[in-house]
């Protein structure tokens, strides 16, 4: 279970084309043969409570596919700057976070200030959105 610091009744923000790419991966037969179904359902729990948005009207804090966002542990107050990617393109060593990981499903859509949360095993996680880095939407890198 993924939530905002605020509750669950939040609204995340998501692309239109964001959603379009995210929903055809979810509906996919690739996806339901090798991806866990407990981070499917997230991903799509996340999405049904979603509001959509044409790429030129997303707020430039909103974190996008492709966003690349610094997170601070609120725990231990690390910090870890991530690229929020496709499963295809993820790779942790390169610090491309895929939005099927449950750190990256509970970044989707949230914004700079924002505190996300989700269980772990040994309790709760807490990661505050620090900066969006980059966001392709602010640089006019529209993925219509």
């Amino acid at each position: 279970m993924i939530t905002s610091e605020e509750g669950t009744d939040r609204k995340i923000v998501v692309t239109e084309s964001d959603m379009r790419r995210l929903s055809q991966m979810l509906a996919s037969e690739f996806a339901a043969a090798v991806i866990p179904s407990r981070y499917l359902n997230d991903l799509r729990a996340e999405l049904q409570r979603a509001q959509i948005v044409a790429e030129d009207q997303v707020p430039d804090d909103v974190v996008t596919m492709d966003s690349t966002v610094i997170l601070r542990d609120l725990d231990t107050g690390e910090q870890e700057t991530f690229t929020l990617v496709y499963p295809s393109r993820a790779n942790i060593a390169r610090d491309r976070l895929s939005v099927l990981a449950p750190v990256g499903t509970a970044i989707l859509g949230f914004r700079v200030g924002d505190v996300v949360r989700w269980k772990v095993p040994d309790g709760y996680r807490r990661l505050q959105i620090e900066q969006v880095v980059y966001q392709p939407e602010r640089k006019g890198v529209l993925q219509g």
